[in-house]
């Protein structure tokens, strides 16, 4: 890989990782985030997430990059690393969620590595630092670490037009299914292209401050409207902008007051 182009972001769950999540209450707690979920938005308030997420990056090689980054073709995903069929049925879940709320996203899974353009590897939790090592190399980890000591991790390759060309999530397989979720809906769907982390706004998972285990119905409006074929790769913030209230005023018609997420095996 090309670290000289590759993008990273960084989910912060240092401080969930101190926490002693039971397995019988993981899949619960979720429930409740999504039963006080909030689901109404006013039009500013998701075009400023929009544009907080999907320009910029948390922590980037190559420098700041204030372009459009998505997929323009499908993208296959496969699954590597540790052997924990659960971890696999929980991400093929995670995936068919991701797919199934986002309208101009083909995303689904393959067994073939070289059809896949969005590697998920399964690592352990003493295993994530010699695994980004391999992954982007031994400078670029160390920086990865001194800068902001992942516990899960999410980069991406783009060309010249800035589509997305390859995408790689890292997942550590330890904590309980609480942190494991949370970690591979934000990295998945952060690979997809918002790759900016915000602190400043409270309803995205793509701020370290907030932790779902969910599509949430904040972030399936950014998503929408990241892949509507109205957003091109590499338009500038001034490009999006004009465009932006015909979009949202599509997307709303397509995304219901709250989500119907899937129970997580």
């Amino acid at each position: 890989m090309q670290e000289a182009r590759l993008s990273f972001a960084i989910l912060a769950t240092a401080c969930l990782a101190s926490r002693a999540f039971a397995a019988d209450a993981d899949i619960p707690s979720i429930a409740q985030k999504q039963h006080n979920e909030k689901t109404d938005f006013t039009d500013t308030q998701i075009v400023e997430g929009f544009l907080k997420t999907t320009f910029g990056a948390e922590y980037q090689i190559a420098g700041k990059v204030d372009r459009i980054r998505k997929f323009d073709k499908p993208v296959r995903v496969f699954i590597t690393g540790v052997d924990r069929p659960d971890r696999n049925r929980q991400l093929e879940t995670v995936m068919s969620d991701i797919g199934r709320h986002i309208k101009h996203l083909d995303i689904a899974m393959t067994t073939h590595r070289a059809q896949a353009n969005l590697i998920v590897q399964l690592v352990h939790d003493r295993d994530l630092d010699r695994s980004i090592r391999e992954s982007y190399g031994t400078i670029t980890a160390r920086k990865i670490k001194k800068s902001l000591n992942p516990q899960c991790l999410s980069g991406f390759r783009k060309n010249d037009k800035y589509e997305i060309e390859y995408a790689e999530v890292i997942l550590t397989v330890d904590s309980g299914d609480f942190i494991f979720l949370d970690c591979a809906y934000e990295e998945m769907l952060q690979s997809l292209g918002p790759i900016n982390d915000t602190g400043s706004v409270p309803w995205t998972m793509f701020n370290d401050a907030v932790s779902m285990g969910f599509f949430d119905t904040y972030d399936r409006y950014l998503l929408n409207i990241l892949y509507d074929p109205r957003i091109k790769a590499g338009m500038s913030v001034d490009q999006v902008r004009p465009l932006l209230p015909a979009i949202l005023k599509d997307v709303r018609t397509t995304i219901s007051p709250s989500p119907t997420s899937p129970e997580h095996p």
